[in-house]
Formats: C-alpha cells, sequence, structure tokens
C-alpha cells in the first residue's frame, strides 16, 4: 500500500517541470513566429465584436517572465522597423523615371530626351549635327512614279523649289535610272514594286514624320505642270484659308467633276453647280467641301486627320475624296480648288498596266474593278462606324429622320 503513495509523490514534481518546460518553449517558439511574421495582426484575422472580450493579460505566462505586455512591445518595434525598411524602398521607387505624359512607350525616359516628331531631312556621315542642313524646307512633295514617266516628273519637279523636300514612290522598282538627272541626287527614293501612292502615304507619310512640313503634295505621275507654280500656289492657299486643295484642271482634259474645272474669273473657288439629283446638300460634295485624289495637297492639321482615315488594305482611294470633309471644320469654306495656278491631268494608264490579267481580262481591267469594290467598302466601313459612335453615345444621328 505504501509503493503506490511513493510514486504518485515523485511523479507529480516531474509533471510540474515539465508543464512549465513546455510552456517556456512554446512561448518562446511563438515569439519567434512572430518576428518571423511581424505583418500579421489580430484585428486582422479576428472579428471587431470579439476583440473587446478578450484579455490578453490571460495569455502571461508567470513562470517564462515573459508577458504579453513585453511580447507586443517586441511586436511593435519590429513592425516599425519594417515600416521604415517599406518607406526606405518607395523612396528609391519614386527616384525611378516614370512620366505617363510622355508618348506610349516612353513613360520611362526623361521628358528631355523624348523626340516624338521626325522629319525627311537628309544628313551627312561628318561634321557637326548642327550644320548639317543649309536649309530646312517648309514643305514636302511625293510623285507615286514609273521610270517611263522620267520625262513629265523631270518637268514638275523643276517646279518646286528649295524649299521642298521630293519623295518619289517606285512602283515599278527602277530607281537607280534617275539618276540622270542632277536633282534625283538629294530625293528621297522609295521603292516598292506595284504599289499605290496611298499604300505608300499610310506607311511612309506618318504625321509625325512630316510634321515639319507645313503642306504635303500627294500627286500623280501624269500631270502637266507648264502653267503651275508652286511658290504662288502655296500662297493662294493661305491667302484664301484652304486646308484641302487641288490646282484647277484644264478644262478639256481628263475632267471628271464640274468642281476641280479651272475658271478663269477666280484666284479659288469653293462651290459649283453638278448635274441635277448629284447633291442632296449645296455645302457637300460633290458641290462642296470636295476635290479630286489625283493632285491633293493637305496643311499639316488635316493630313494628320486624313492620314488616320486612309484604310491600310484600300489602296486606290476610291471613295476618300468624298470624305475628306471630315478632317476640317467647315469644309465647304476649307476645302477648294485654286484656279490661278492650274495643272492638265494627261490621263496616262500607267498604274492600271501594273495589275495582272486574270479570267480573259485585261490587267488594267483587273485594276479598274477592285477601285470600284474599294470604293463601295470605304462607304460602308464609313456609314458603320458613324452608327457605331452614334449607338454609343446615345445619340440620334444628325441625317437621321427618326423623331
Amino acid at each position: 500500500m505504501g509503493t503506490p503513495g511513493r510514486s504518485g509523490i515523485i511523479r507529480k514534481p516531474n509533471e510540474t517541470m515539465r508543464l512549465i518546460i513546455t510552456t517556456f518553449v512554446g512561448v518562446v517558439f511563438g515569439f519567434f513566429i512572430g518576428v518571423s511574421f511581424p505583418s500579421l495582426s489580430l484585428t486582422k484575422h479576428l472579428p471587431s465584436s470579439l476583440l473587446p472580450s478578450i484579455d490578453l493579460t490571460y495569455i502571461e505566462d508567470k513562470n517564462s517572465g515573459l508577458s504579453t505586455q513585453t511580447l507586443l512591445h517586441a511586436w511593435s518595434s519590429l513592425k516599425g522597423n519594417r515600416s521604415s525598411s517599406n518607406q526606405a524602398q518607395n523612396l528609391n521607387d519614386t527616384s525611378k523615371i516614370w512620366v505617363p505624359t510622355n508618348p506610349r512607350g516612353a513613360e520611362r525616359l526623361p521628358p528631355g530626351i523624348i523626340a516624338s516628331e521626325s522629319d525627311l531631312y537628309l544628313r551627312r556621315l561628318w561634321g557637326k549635327p548642327s550644320e548639317d542642313l543649309t536649309i530646312k524646307p517648309k514643305y514636302l512633295i511625293t510623285f507615286t512614279v514609273g521610270y517611263n514617266q522620267k520625262k513629265n516628273i523631270d518637268a514638275a519637279v523643276k517646279k518646286f523649289s528649295e524649299n521642298f523636300t521630293i519623295l518619289l514612290f517606285h512602283y515599278d522598282g527602277r530607281t537607280s535610272e534617275w539618276d540622270e538627272f542632277e536633282w534625283s541626287k538629294r530625293t528621297i527614293h522609295v521603292s516598292v514594286r506595284k504599289q499605290t501612292k496611298w499604300w505608300y502615304a499610310k506607311r511612309f507619310l506618318h504625321p509625325d514624320i512630316v510634321a515639319p512640313y507645313d503642306y504635303i503634295f500627294i500627286w500623280d505621275e501624269d500631270l502637266g505642270v507648264e502653267h503651275f507654280d508652286a511658290e504662288e500656289y502655296i500662297k493662294l492657299v493661305r491667302k484664301h484659308g484652304l486646308e484641302i486643295s487641288q490646282p484647277g484642271l484644264e478644262p478639256n482634259r481628263g475632267l471628271t467633276w464640274q468642281m476641280t474645272k479651272k475658271r478663269d474669273d477666280s484666284e479659288v473657288h469653293k462651290e459649283t453647280e453638278e448635274r441635277p439629283g448629284w447633291c442632296t446638300d449645296p455645302h457637300l460634295p460633290p458641290c462642296a467641301a470636295f476635290v479630286e485624289i489625283m493632285a491633293t495637297v493637305f496643311s499639316r492639321d488635316a493630313w494628320r486627320c486624313v492620314w488616320h482615315m486612309i484604310q491600310n488594305d484600300l489602296v486606290h482611294g476610291w471613295g476618300l475624296d468624298f470624305a475628306l470633309r471630315r478632317c476640317v471644320e467647315p469644309a465647304h469654306e476649307k476645302i477648294g480648288v485654286v484656279d490661278a495656278q492650274w495643272i492638265v491631268h494627261q490621263t496616262v494608264p500607267t498604274l492600271g498596266n501594273e495589275g495582272q490579267a486574270q479570267n480573259g481580262k485585261a490587267p488594267w481591267q483587273g485594276v479598274r474593278e477592285r477601285c470600284r469594290k474599294e470604293w463601295t467598302m470605304f462607304q460602308g466601313r464609313m456609314t458603320d462606324a458613324e452608327k457605331s459612335y452614334y449607338k454609343a453615345m446615345g445619340i440620334v444621328p444628325p441625317n437621321s429622320t427618326a423623331h
């Protein structure tokens, strides 16, 4: 009977010591867990309604010598250090360049280095960059050409002074032969076979590239310029406030529209009378706000709008002349024909011959069919785009008959 009693007396102190040691180890382990994860917070993980009922002093372990108050103080210190570290990191981040107002993709560059626009000025391979240009041309003239029209282009280029940058787009791939002309050596040549001027314009005349030029001439190759002077033309365009224009056409050659017909009694005209039923509004094409696309001249601002309207896959530009009015306001006052400086449309079907014979049709027939299809497609796209816009805005289109 005495042995069991001695055994119980001996086991009790051992169990007490084991409990003390276990508690101490648990407290220490918990402390290091708290150190490892200082961002954890009771207030983040427990409902606020429960917090008032918890007495944190109850957790105090008298045997360990570490009170809850001491642990919380250590916790607070660690959080403070972490906060200071985060603040220092944020300060370091602000030293990195990020400018949201920079052009897209250039936000990491300091604004002072941004060159958002370019030009077509030719540069030297030597000397000081600041001394490269003896003159900065103010205007740009482009021709889309084949070598067979070299005499016509030679005569045309000579009508443009050193104030013009000359750019030739070669649809036949022949460029080196043009070096027989002295002016060709200071001309920019771009060669891609069997492409139209609007294909070239969309890809090589981005508004940010031609930004230095006040006016951009985008001309065909079959234009007679005997009665044309480029500098005088610019003066008249400025005088009459034209943003989109063309020279008048000699009345007896290649005339399609009454609007583009040269008049003898005016410097510039902006409206005309067409055949009955052709104009639903005297301020709309083809009676006003209209020029053709064969010899168009754009101001810098007008071209920025027109470039965005040119479709990537519709390369002939048919229908574009009826839509140019959307890029200036009021269009019937800022689009016009310059009568005092006129040209002759020679109607040479050179680009048509670059087509391909198919199904028994001549090359030019396939090209002409494509032109007509593109006109229909462009009109459809414009109509659909307008409808989508007005629908998204929740407003009735201006030309709608709905009440």
